[in-house]
């Protein structure tokens, strides 16, 4: 179906690309604005990939005239909410026109002003029978706003606007079922609407967001969130038969004498990255490998990595390239480097990770080409190439790139020939993996993003899309990507390494993320140091290494180990120093590994609660700690993770020198990571974690 997808919720002045799905480069596509509120001008332009920027609140509903008939997308627009606020909106649209600058873009001015911020919401469905006045079964899809952390609204003081997938009408309608629009209920909260589940096609989507309105201020308006309900084909069951889900998240409401049904929400993120653990491998010096031999070595090392405790394999570009080591100037995008090695080799490299329980993750770049790719070689200064218009140019006649990239070409995503060439390869490489790391993320327009996850989700649900987006952006939850790199985590907790900022402020780091927009169901990657930076322990010291290395285990996220990282190597792309590991490092992260599988609350679905802790120094009775002036509040702290089974304090120390600290909380004595007696008694007969880099330990009752 060429539909350009999902409804869109945008406020007015920000502009949304609207592209044809699936399209085929030689067909015909032309937009039209079908309906606007009264006092809208705004347009849609000619070409089969176009513009659309609402201009005044209300609905919209944008059509396109395809191939296969003629569909309709609405867009629900507010009252802008960005003006005199340097944010793109949550787009990654509008910020990849602005230059390399783009990286200081101030986020927290959005989430600051006004005390207000961007609300949040959750979207849910079940299928009920129906309640008094309906005939039939009800899909009931229930909304659950929040307000910002930031904010001094209630709940109460949130709106919510729902809408109805297109495609799914558009399906209903086509199976000869009633609109599913007609017999729709809305509560007078709006928070609830009912629907009648014979108007349901194989699937019926329903996407929301949550508004911010009060007197004499703009609107906020939420990353909107989505639900569906799935159909079960019940075919060949009897009454004895019970019917279970594909997925045990997800619920079969009705007997089996009804229609069976799934409930599936659509931006949560896969069920097993609540306990995955990254391994990130550079893969042209993580083996000391002959030509062509790469991809058989790293699959020896395999077993050892997983020894580790990790349970994810990211690999850095597999495809041919132009020799750069890095590989992300790929000039072949269907086939495997070979310096690494050949495809059957890569596929054994892929089934060796999946026999040892590691998923793989596939580098997936579709920002750019190298300049070597034959695409570009003919359209170089030649006008007249069939694959000019397939890059972006600048005045000077030099393709566009960013930074100081001078070897790679970014694609025109507005070309139809390249969006089809990228889902070619989309459905090349996602079979064989797990995965996509998503190079240059916000350098892609949303539309691309938002056909990528349907087009591989589609085929399995559980498969992972993680974003490269510097600094994050809560709109690239809204139906495109599932985890995102924690940028900020990232900055803050070199800071702290560097003594530049208190170690509290790594708590703050992590409530950024609510505070700018996203919802909590969002995941994020917590590194310390990856290919494009500097080895922490190189900047910052051992001491604040090991510390920062067990924030990323024990603050909520997905955790990753950058290959090298957990035995010590200072090189960022040198070859790995496998023969010179420090034993102890990599001891330390297997304890860590450890700790975090034994306790959920560590993982991502574990509450983050701050405590009251005061660190002291000098030397208690049980034994001598510190001298004074070694430790400094600053280089301490101390935080609550717990879920409904067990609450833990932690306590991280990035200062070189063992500390002493006091929380306000009843806990027990042991370390959970050393398995030792971790708690002294000064002179005062209060009770101190002792910390050298971490301490876990079990909160009690008084």
């Amino acid at each position: 179906m060429h539909h350009p997808g999902p409804p869109r919720f945008l406020p007015t002045g920000e502009t949304t690309q609207l592209a044809p799905r699936d399209p085929n480069p030689e067909a015909e596509y032309e937009w039209r604005v079908a309906d606007a509120p009264p006092d809208s001008e705004a347009t849609v332009g000619e070409a089969a990939v176009t513009d659309f920027t609402p201009d005044v609140p209300g609905r919209y509903r944008i059509g396109l005239d395809a191939p296969d008939g003629d569909h309709l997308l609405t867009v629900r627009a507010f009252a802008s909410s960005y003006e005199g606020v340097d944010v793109a909106g949550g787009s990654g649209t509008a910020i990849r026109d602005r230059d390399a600058d783009h990286a200081g873009i101030d986020y927290g001015a959005e989430r600051a002003r006004e005390g207000v911020g961007r609300p949040r919401v959750l979207l849910d469905a079940t299928v009920e029978d129906g309640d008094e006045g309906s005939e039939s079964a009800e899909v009931v899809v229930r909304a659950t706003p929040t307000p910002n952390p930031e904010s001094d609204l209630e709940a109460s003081d949130l709106a919510v606007t729902v809408v109805v997938d297109d495609r799914d009408v558009e399906e209903a309608v086509a199976e000869g079922r009633r609109n599913p629009r007609d017999g729709l209920r809305t509560s007078d909260d709006g928070r609830e609407i009912r629907i009648p589940a014979d108007t349901v096609p194989d699937r019926l989507r329903v996407h929301g967001v949550a508004v911010a309105r009060e007197p004499g201020r703009e609107q906020r308006v939420s990353v909107a969130d989505a639900v569906a309900v799935e159909r079960v084909d019940r075919s060949g069951l009897t009454a004895a038969d019970e019917v279970e889900p594909t997925d045990p998240d997800l619920a079969v409401p009705t007997g089996a004498d009804g229609p069976a049904f799934e409930t599936v929400r659509l931006n949560q993120p896969p069920e097993w990255t609540t306990d995955a653990t990254v391994y990130e491998v550079y893969v042209r010096t993580f083996a000391d490998a002959d030509e062509g031999e790469a991809f058989e070595e790293i699959a020896e090392r395999i077993p050892r990595i997983a020894e580790l405790g990790v349970d994810t394999l990211w690999l850095t570009p597999v495809l041919q390239h132009d020799g750069k080591p890095h590989g992300y100037n790929i000039v072949d995008f269907f086939d495997v480097a070979e310096d690494l090695g050949d495809r059957d080799d890569y596929e054994a490299l892929v089934e060796t990770a999946h026999d040892n329980g590691m998923r793989v993750l596939f580098d997936f770049v579709a920002n750019h080409t190298a300049r070597d790719h034959e695409w570009f070689r003919d359209a170089y200064q030649n006008p007249d190439s069939p694959y000019r218009d397939r890059f972006e140019w600048q005045e000077s006649g030099e393709p566009g790139t960013y930074f100081d990239w001078e070897l790679i070409a970014n694609l025109n995503h507005a070309n139809l020939d390249v969006r089809r060439f990228l889902l070619d390869v989309i459905d090349e490489w996602a079979p064989l993996v797990d995965g996509f790391r998503c190079d240059m993320a916000w350098a892609v327009p949303d539309s691309f993003w938002r056909e990528l996850r349907d087009r591989v989700k589609a085929k399995d649900r559980e498969f992972l899309l993680m974003d490269e987006t510097i600094p994050y952006i809560p709109g690239f939850h809204e139906g495109m990507f599932d985890v995102h790199f924690d940028a900020t985590l990232y900055f803050q907790l070199r800071q702290v390494g560097r003594g530049a900022e208190p170690a509290s402020t790594v708590l703050d780091a992590i409530d950024q993320r609510a505070e700018i927009g996203f919802p909590d169901h969002a995941g994020f990657l917590q590194y310390i140091e990856n290919h494009d930076e500097t080895r922490y322990r190189v900047e910052c010291g051992d001491a604040a290494a090991a510390a920062a290395g067990a924030a990323t285990f024990t603050l909520p996220g997905v955790p990753m180990v950058y290959a090298g990282q957990e035995i010590g190597q200072r090189g960022r792309r040198d070859a790995i120093a496998w023969e010179h590991a420090r034993d102890e490092v990599r001891e330390r992260y297997e304890r860590l590994l450890a700790t975090r599988a034994d306790h959920p609350a560590l993982g991502p679905e574990g509450d983050l609660e701050r405590v009251g802790y005061h660190v002291a120094s000098g030397d208690l009775d049980e034994r001598p700690i510190v001298a004074s002036g070694n430790i400094h509040p600053d280089d301490v702290v101390a935080f609550r993770r717990s879920t409904d089974d067990e609450s833990l304090i932690v306590v991280l120390n990035f200062a070189p020198d063992e500390a002493s600290v006091a929380v306000d909380a009843a806990h027990a004595d042991r370390d959970l990571v050393t398995d030792e007696r971790c708690v002294v008694t000064d002179g005062e007969g209060t009770e101190r974690i002792r910390a050298d880099e971490v301490a876990i330990v079990r909160e009690t009752e008084e």
